[in-house]
């Protein structure tokens, strides 16, 4: 009886995690289209729609980050995973840089990578961890203020994966990384324009009030359908979209 009961447990668990796993692909998707869908401005710049659900890119690839943070794992893999991680970012933050320019003239920023790098170390301080590791979360925030005006979403953006993760850990702190998708996207102008009733910047703000209870939502309610899962080549994406994007603005002159 007991080891049937413990069979049933077990195979809940790996049907749980399997329909994270699913959700979590669906998340990686939807980011990645969002994506596609913004820096097409920049082949078209008349479609300046595709702002709005560009918005839900960045949101949904730090729900991502924090979701993985999130994993219960023992300290040896869990450290492990987080080197792993901070070093994809970082090699792929370096390769996409050119690509990134290429494609955005006069950018005001550095590629998203390393805003994605700081708010991997600051939300894992936010956890349970070694001190040394707690010290790397303060260094990524002070390098954060020191950085704010060259890192893409600024603050805003290395806080939010630590937000995120708060939310997973206590729901009804949902709101919070919803706040902080607003203050990484502040832009004064934009505000101004909402205020004075301008429908596009509205609908700018509300996507990114949205994105991340819209986000937090698809995790918790994984989709009854497979998804194709992403590896570690989509990493890859990232500076080849800038190439191709880059390539099929000149192509079209």
């Amino acid at each position: 009886m007991r080891l049937a009961a413990d069979a049933e447990c077990a195979s809940r668990a790996v049907g749980q995690a399997a329909a994270r796993e699913t959700a979590l692909d669906l998340l990686k998707w939807l980011a990645l289209a969002s994506m596609l869908l913004d820096h097409l401005r920049n082949v078209w710049p008349a479609q300046i729609w595709l702002y709005v659900p560009g918005r839900l890119a960045f949101p949904f690839f730090c729900l991502i980050l924090a979701a993985n943070l999130a994993r219960s794992r023992p300290e040896p893999l869990r450290r492990s995973a987080l080197v792993r991680y901070l070093g994809w970012l970082l090699a792929f933050a370096l390769l996409s840089e050119w690509p990134y320019r290429l494609l955005v003239e006069q950018p005001i920023s550095v590629n998203v990578l390393p805003t994605l790098a700081l708010g991997l170390l600051l939300a894992n301080a936010v956890r349970p961890c070694p001190p040394p590791e707690r010290l790397l979360g303060l260094v990524a925030l002070a390098l954060a203020f020191a950085l704010h005006a060259r890192l893409m979403f600024g603050i805003g953006g290395v806080l939010l994966p630590a937000a995120f993760l708060l939310a997973l850990r206590r729901p009804s702190w949902g709101w919070l990384p919803a706040g902080v998708t607003l203050m990484a996207n502040y832009w004064t102008a934009l505000y101004v324009e909402a205020l004075l009733g301008r429908l596009f910047a509205q609908a700018v703000l509300l996507a990114c009030f949205l994105a991340a209870p819209l986000g937090l939502a698809l995790l918790r309610h994984p989709p009854g359908f497979p998804v194709p899962p992403l590896r570690r080549w989509v990493y890859a994406v990232y500076p080849l979209h800038f190439l191709l994007l880059h390539g099929l603005r000149e192509w079209l002159g």
